[in-house]
């Protein structure tokens, strides 16, 4: 019962932020990018925040229970991609856009804006889904089962979407510091106690090197393929993390989003490798449980779905009850904040790119019409959830929907002077059919229990992979439709 008070007070200290900050918000810039005034350490925190989400807490850390420190992979893709758009974070607030897909619009045309924005639409309701999914599950562990997985992830849905309904980015910056701060200090308190507690670090590795010496092997036994598979999607998502470039937007000048990106490269790093080492350490403390693993068969094929709990399972289950508070509710807040954020620029795209541009919507009318598209895209995240069976295959997926897609043409956009407008929207639309076919294949085959081989690839085709052949052909059709389409002088807003 004391969990569930204590997931209660805080969701209503957050409740209690939305309220008061949606008393500033007056014009659609306040709404959208926060008025264009985020400080250093509000954007920093913030993008951290927003980057380090369920598909962290869940799935990041199931795939290091299963793994072991090779789940380090699939984080360090984000790592290279925070340390590559610190080069352009400086561009893009000088450009100062709502959007991702308004720099496409400026480089190429109106179709590769629509495309861009049809699929990030499609990709944030399901990232925006998973946190609905996340949810569910941690008020079913502080529950013990009360409260049903699929009734939880309801309850999340309602309050995501209430409190995105408040006062957009403003409400959701200023909750992101107060979420960052109790993210930080749950991990790194419970991380070292759980040490201390069991024996120490040498006690616990040794414990896993006895019984699955694979889970400390840097490759996790598994061969340099999959660990490109595992880098891909997070490497290209970051690149074309379309909320990021939103708060980019938010910053008060050019110079504080690029110092902003830095911070954010610290936090994530020291957040995501005291996640995976909390999962392993989990591992070491539950490898005998028979719950973690298909039919209880202990040593055979570990259960993707519980072992994605397993954070949440350590301060529920293992932690002394202060410590173990204070991480659920840093799970809490790391639900929150990835859902408001990706929830509310789902509906940014959607209101600026799809709408406005039809209906002339005036700036006082459209922060109106945001909170309907709002409720509105809440709703069909929540009917994605069902479509799925764990949060890793819907990162995987979503991650490769829209780094496939966008990021080839989106770097382009200011690297590359030769692309063209037919070879940008060409790569975007073979990045997203490719992800769409892939999928839809899979969907098949696993419903007919059915395999099949083309040009050496088995299907269906892990999720592990499924980035590859995605940015293949999305670099594919940039490069040579671009090669055999006339220049074009686009480009010099974005190299000037």
């Amino acid at each position: 019962m004391i969990f569930i008070i204590s997931v209660v007070i805080y969701l209503s200290v957050l409740l209690g932020v939305g309220f008061y900050k949606s008393k500033f918000v007056k014009t659609g810039d306040d709404f959208v990018v926060a008025g264009r005034q985020a400080s250093f350490w509000m954007l920093a925190g913030s993008l951290v925040c927003t980057w380090i989400g369920s598909g962290s807490l869940f799935g990041s850390a199931g795939l290091a229970f299963k793994s072991g420190f090779s789940e380090l992979w699939f984080s360090s893709g984000a790592w290279l991609g925070i340390l590559f758009i610190s080069t352009i974070a400086y561009k893009v607030r000088k450009i100062s856009q709502y959007t991702l897909t308004d720099i496409l619009e400026k480089r190429y045309n109106r179709t590769a804006k629509i495309l861009g924005t049809i699929t990030i639409i499609i990709s944030y309701m399901v990232i925006t889904g998973y946190q609905f999914k996340g949810g569910g599950r941690l008020l079913s562990i502080i529950t013990n089962g009360s409260i049903s997985p699929e009734l939880g992830t309801a309850l999340t849905a309602v309050f995501i979407i209430s409190f995105t309904l408040l006062a957009g980015m403003v409400s959701i910056m200023s909750i992101d510091i107060i979420n960052g701060i109790v993210m930080i200090l749950a991990i790194f308190i419970s991380l070292p106690m759980l040490i201390v507690k069991n024996g120490g670090a040498g006690t616990l590795l040794n414990n896993i090197k006895m019984n699955f010496p694979d889970r400390l092997d840097i490759m996790g036994g598994h061969d340099p393929i999959w660990v490109i598979g595992l880098i891909l999607p997070t490497l290209l998502l970051l690149l074309s993390e379309s909320s990021i470039y939103q708060k980019f937007s938010s910053a008060k000048d050019p110079k504080t989003a690029k110092k902003a990106v830095i911070g954010m490269l610290t936090g994530v790093i020291l957040i995501e490798v005291a996640m995976a080492s909390l999962a392993v350490v989990g591992f070491a403390l539950y490898m005998k449980d028979p719950r973690f693993w298909i039919n209880g068969e202990i040593g055979n094929i570990i259960n993707q779905a519980k072992a994605e709990e397993i954070i949440l399972r350590l301060g529920f289950e293992k932690l002394p009850l202060w410590a173990g508070l204070l991480l659920i509710n840093s799970g809490v807040a790391i639900i929150i904040s990835t859902g408001n954020t990706f929830l509310m620029v789902t509906s940014t795209n959607t209101v600026r790119d799809l709408l406005q541009p039809i209906f002339k919507f005036s700036n006082e009318k459209i922060v109106k019409i945001q909170r309907y598209t709002i409720a509105g895209l809440g709703i069909l995240a929540y009917l994605l959830v069902t479509q799925f069976q764990t949060i890793l295959e819907m990162a995987f997926i979503a991650y490769t929907m829209i780094g496939a897609s966008l990021t080839p043409a989106l770097l382009a956009t200011f690297f590359w002077k030769r692309v063209t407008t037919k070879g940008g929207v060409a790569s975007i639309l073979a990045g997203m059919l490719t992800t769409v076919l892939f999928v839809i294949i899979n969907k098949i085959l696993i419903y007919k229990s059915l395999t099949y081989s083309f040009l050496g690839i088995k299907f269906p085709i892990s999720t592990d992979y499924i980035a590859i052949p995605a940015f293949f052909f999305s670099m594919l059709f940039l490069i040579f439709v671009s090669l055999m389409t006339e220049k074009e002088d686009k480009w010099r807003l974005f190299f000037d």
